[in-house]
């Protein structure tokens, strides 16, 4: 192997937080080198020239190549090496005959045109991700211990709706921070944001029915309408010009999905106001609200109110605590909610009682409140940093001012091609997402979202000053202007 193939997977394990363990550094760097820098079918060094290049011990890598085997990332043969790509099987005459021109469904291939996931989501600037390194994992592990399943066999059965202590802990935390009083039978449990959604597209429409979001939008409720066999129709939208209603479809909405009181991806403040005449003015029959990401008293911009017979609030811990905890809720009118609640049951049943009662526990206790203040506070201090780095740069005619969240938003002057952007930052491990792809065919504008969940201290500093230097190298490039 040469030198520089050698020298990419060091820089990048050199480059991953130093938060993470050893292992998580470099299965992370190896996947990154193998998708992006490393050709399919080149032999790896051998382990002791690994070993002495990165200074790792030899459990660490044999650990790593393993995990990465198995996935299908690399594929070793005794005593000849390894290299990144699997070789094809043989077929047999015991093989069902092939099928030729198979294809996903039209739904499916819909989404896939506008995929918004990131292949790697532990790097530089990556969005939606919290800081999962500082999260009080001593406290949630001191908890799991104290709910000892034989005194609670109840919580390896199903659910309904979603376990009681966890559905009164969340009644009391969106009134004392989203002042809002509802009933605990509003309230359903569910597998994080995107389960909500789903589920609201399951209970209130039907397939071809048309569903209003605000461009830019979020990427991943459009490819869950998307999926239902819903039409998607994007509204542009700006802070200073609200809602540009001559862009409103002639058919009715069955839905509105609106972001909370920060818009996403935007992240600036939404608008009440703006939602009210929006919805005067396409009539939907029914509102729901995500509250992706909110701070303690920022609540004046939220439509939802738990009293009207067609508002839903969504909401997640994902973004509050980590994203593999996978807990969300859904705030349902009270004349819908047990409806709603049984076709959960019917249709995902239910589990993972758990991980809503160590939860629940973790709410009552106070450690969510603690922990959603410091860190919101350090995150202020992460996008100033950034902020105060990409301001420098010509390209870009906006950014979202600093405040205490995991995004920002950069807008570029016209003429520029984000996409292009994002994927030649990406092979310098900074990874960020586009934002032309989430505004409608009428909304020009473009940009990336950036994500301050990652980095901390000293390396978002420095690694700050890097995004800034190699996206002003990026866009002197010729081939990023359209």
């Amino acid at each position: 192997m040469k030198n520089i193939e050698i020298c990419s997977l060091i820089d990048r394990y050199a480059r991953q937080s130093n938060t993470f363990g050893k292992k998580v550094r470099l299965e992370q760097a190896f996947l990154e080198v193998i998708l992006y820098d490393w050709p399919v079918g080149v032999k790896i060094p051998t382990h002791r020239v690994l070993c002495r290049e990165l200074s790792i011990a030899r459990n660490t890598l044999s650990t790593v190549i393993k995990n990465l085997t198995s996935e299908g990332y690399l594929y070793s043969c005794q005593g000849s090496g390894t290299w990144t790509c699997r070789p094809p099987y043989s077929k047999d005459e015991n093989f069902l005959p092939v099928k030729e021109d198979l294809s996903l469904s039209g739904r499916a291939q819909k989404v896939l045109g506008n995929y918004g996931a990131s292949p790697i989501q532990s790097s530089s600037f990556v969005p939606g991700v919290p800081d999962i390194s500082l999260f009080p994992m001593r406290k949630w592990r001191e908890l799991y211990s104290s709910i000892t399943v034989p005194n609670n066999a109840l919580l390896l059965s199903y659910s309904s709706g979603g376990y009681g202590p966890l559905k009164r802990q969340v009644r009391d935390l969106l009134k004392r921070w989203r002042n809002i009083d509802c009933h605990t039978r509003q309230i359903i449990i569910t597998e994080g944001t995107h389960n909500s959604i789903d589920l609201c597209a399951l209970a209130l429409s039907d397939f071809g029915e048309n569903v209003i979001m605000e461009s830019p939008c979020y990427w991943g409720a459009r490819n869950v309408f998307q999926a239902s066999g819903l039409n998607t129709h994007l509204i542009p939208w700006s802070p200073v010009c609200g809602h540009d209603l001559s862009e409103l479809p002639e058919s009715p909405a069955k839905l509105a999905y609106l972001t909370g009181s920060k818009h996403y991806p935007l992240s600036v403040p939404t608008s009440r106001e703006d939602k009210i005449l929006l919805c005067k003015e396409c009539d939907p029959e029914y509102i729901i609200e995500d509250d992706y990401e909110f701070v303690d008293g920022d609540y004046d911009n939220l439509l939802f109110d738990p009293s009207s017979n067609n508002n839903f609030l969504v909401g997640s811990f994902s973004k509050m605590m980590f994203p593999g905890l996978r807990l969300g809720y859904l705030i349902a009118p009270i004349s819908l909610a047990d409806s709603i609640n049984k076709l959960r049951s019917e249709v995902f049943r239910e589990g993972r009682l758990l991980d809503q009662a160590v939860l629940a526990e973790f709410i009552s206790s106070g450690s969510l409140d603690t922990w959603y203040n410091n860190i919101h506070r350090d995150y202020f201090g992460r996008q100033q940093v950034v902020y105060d780095q990409l301001s420098q740069v010509k390209s870009v005619s906006e950014i979202s001012q600093p405040k205490r969240g995991i995004s920002m938003c950069v807008q570029f002057k016209r003429n520029i091609d984000d996409r292009r952007v994002a994927k030649l930052l990406m092979k310098e491990n900074l990874i960020v997402r586009p934002l032309s792809p989430v505004c409608s065919a009428n909304d020009n504008r473009c940009g990336l979202v950036i994500g301050v969940g990652m980095l901390a201290g000293a390396s978002l500093a420095s690694e700050a000053a890097r995004l800034r230097v190699e996206m002003e190298s990026v866009l002197k490039s010729s081939d990023v202007w359209l």
